[in-house]
């Protein structure tokens, strides 16, 4: 008979388990790579919001240029 799929209760990965210096809160490289790394995203996002910004600024600008030409004709 196959699996049932429906049921889903138990699957998943094994957690890992501490070391000392984790359980005790002294930390290991990992933390601070996990913080490193979310720094890096969190300075690209400002970077994208930043360019996507002056794009629009951009856009808006240049759109309200060109409504204006004909109106001076």
């Amino acid at each position: 008979m196959a699996k049932s799929r429906n049921n889903l209760l138990g699957v998943g990965g094994q957690r890992k388990k501490l070391s000392r210096a984790d359980q005790q809160g002294a930390g290991s490289a990992r933390v601070a790579d996990r913080k490193a790394a979310e720094d890096k995203k969190q300075e690209l996002v400002r970077k994208m919001r930043e360019r996507a910004e002056a794009q629009a600024a951009t856009t808006t600008e240049s759109s309200a240029g060109e409504n204006a030409s004909p109106a001076q004709s």
